[in-house]
């Protein structure tokens, strides 16, 4: 996944900077002046605006492998800057970004009116970016030879009120129970699936709920009665262990999640945008913050699709880059 031409480029730098150190050192010994010397010092103190400090991070674990490419490649070209990726779920993201505890939030979900709320009561402004499209997949076991669509009428039963059995859903379909495979309460991709699916019903009481994407893979992956869903970055991820569910959209038609589907907005009503939301404070007062967002704006296009998301249209980059620079 990592890019290597920041590497190629610190080579080529740090080459460059050795042969003109050279020079400036001959250059020194020939003029036999001090003066020189120290305006050459002080010229290259003040074109040096080397970037340090911390970034605080947290937040979805669908919008995390994204993020993480971002800090990878920034890292690169600013080495003293320190931004790991926390992966809290959207919901655990927002409650530590309104207290205040981070500088950026990533979600895959907008904001929610409670969440504003307590942002406001803290003095928190903010500013929503988008960073990519993703498709919620839903997932079965590869030797499940029996789903080969699911309307969300279908995944609804499935996955309200008291388990079930896959005959229940389609006589023609095994006597057998299923197994459910959910990410945790505290995940945008939950939030997601209950305001399409689930209707803020709850879901089946015996469901297997998990921020962590790999428990989902593994449940999905070892039961040939599981069902569930995650975002499509994880299921590219894991497609040989696992089948993925095609979806019946609005006009009828049975649409896997693939970049074109999820870009053109056929497979619906499964695909959504995601977000990271910045404290206006952190991007006024902390250099490292504006520029890591401006960096991630800018790249977020070609390292969403690495790993495995969808790219934004340019334009909308270039609109939020505008954004960016009227918050500076």
């Amino acid at each position: 996944m990592k890019n290597f031409k920041f590497l190629a480029s610190s080579i080529m730098i740090s080459s460059v900077l050795a042969f003109t150190a050279a020079c400036g050192n001959s250059d020194d010994a020939n003029t036999n002046g001090s003066n020189s010397g120290q305006q050459s010092s002080s010229e290259s103190g003040s074109s040096e605006q080397k970037l340090e400090g911390e970034i605080a991070i947290d937040g979805s674990s669908t919008v995390g492998p994204i993020m993480e490419a971002v800090s990878e490649e920034f890292a690169a070209e600013h080495p003293d800057v320190k931004a790991p990726i926390g992966i809290s779920g959207t919901g655990g993201g927002f409650e530590k970004f309104t207290a205040g505890e981070t500088d950026i939030s990533n979600a895959s979900r907008p904001i929610k009116d409670e969440e504003k709320k307590v942002a406001e009561e803290n003095g928190i402004e903010y500013t929503e970016f988008k960073i990519a499209f993703d498709g919620l997949s839903v997932i079965v076991n590869k030797e499940n030879d029996w789903v080969d669509k699911l309307t969300i009428e279908d995944l609804a039963k499935i996955w309200k009120g008291e388990p079930k059995k896959w005959s229940d859903i389609n006589p023609e379909w095994p006597d057998e129970q299923i197994k459910y495979f959910s990410p945790g309460t505290d995940s945008g991709t939950y939030d997601y699936f209950d305001e399409v699916v689930l209707g803020g019903e709850p879901i089946v009481k015996d469901a297997t709920l998990s921020e962590d994407d790999n428990v989902l893979v593994k449940g999905v992956a070892n039961d040939k009665n599981a069902i569930g869903y995650l975002g499509y970055a994880y299921y590219l991820e894991n497609k040989d262990q696992l089948k993925v569910v095609p979806i019946v959209n609005s006009k009828g038609e049975a649409v896997e999640p693939t970049n074109e589907t999820i870009e053109k907005g056929t497979y619906e009503p499964l695909s959504r945008p995601l977000f990271f939301y910045v404290n206006n404070k952190s991007l006024k007062e902390k250099p490292q913050v504006y520029e890591y967002v401006k960096f991630a704006l800018e790249n977020a296009g070609q390292l969403a699709e690495e790993v495995g998301y969808v790219k934004l249209p340019q334009e909308q980059y270039d609109e939020q880059l505008k954004t960016l620079e009227g918050l500076k």
